[in-house]
């Protein structure tokens, strides 16, 4: 009888990636799951992996890999720093369904070493002070994260409920009561919902943090 094929560490992670891109989220991914699509027993996959946390991980960070693929600093601290963030969001942009694992599933592998060295060289270059430099990364990882897990769940909502969420939102802002809701009531025709112009928010947002830290730098 022939033996069941073995998958190599690389094609699990593809077929991870499919499944989890196409059908599933972090929460009822599994490995058993996984198994039965690879056509193996969640043994197997134990081989490589020790956990469904631990695969996750391996999952975000290869997508944390190909955001780098190819990167050459150019500019000063601030452009590298955009550069890097923008090229992660882009990365997870095609790949929306994963973007909520790197978030929850923190990353140690070499995509992540390669995102968390660029953009500690590229702080270690404005200046700061290398005492404050952890803390100012750690701010930056924040919300960079919280941005791109955020647009990742808004591009995965189907057109149906994306309709729905527009006419809450417009049913909580336009039919807002002016004794409750003033301000509300006063801005209801310009505030936009969340999915609204989402490049020029995350390029806004950044640069404002990014002005924070050059404001903070030893004169």
């Amino acid at each position: 009888m022939t033996g069941r094929r073995r998958w190599s560490t690389e094609e699990i992670l593809d077929e991870a990636a499919n499944l989890l891109r196409t059908n599933e989220d972090a929460d009822s991914f599994s490995v058993r799951k996984l198994a039965a699509v690879l056509g193996t027993d969640s043994s197997s996959l134990y081989r490589h992996f020790r956990s469904k946390t631990e695969l996750l991980r391996a999952v975000a960070d290869r997508i944390l890999a190909s955001a780098m693929e190819g990167y050459e600093p150019e500019g000063d601290w601030k452009q590298r720093i955009t550069a890097v963030a923008s090229r992660v969001r882009e990365a997870f942009g095609r790949q929306p369904q994963l973007a909520a694992v790197w978030g929850r599933y923190a990353s140690g592998g070499t995509g992540s070493r390669l995102v968390m060295e660029e953009t500690l060289q590229a702080l270690r270059a404005s200046g700061l002070p290398d005492a404050e430099i952890p803390r100012t990364y750690h701010r930056l990882a924040v919300l960079l994260s919280a941005l791109i897990a955020s647009e990742a769940g808004i591009t995965t909502v189907g057109s149906e409920e994306h309709e729905q969420g527009l006419e809450l939102f417009r049913v909580a802002t336009l039919g807002a009561d002016p004794e409750l809701f003033p301000a509300l009531a006063h801005f209801a025709r310009d505030v936009r919902p969340l999915g609204a112009d989402r490049d020029a928010a995350f390029a806004e947002l950044l640069a404002a943090q990014l002005r924070q830290i050059e404001a903070s730098l030893p004169s």
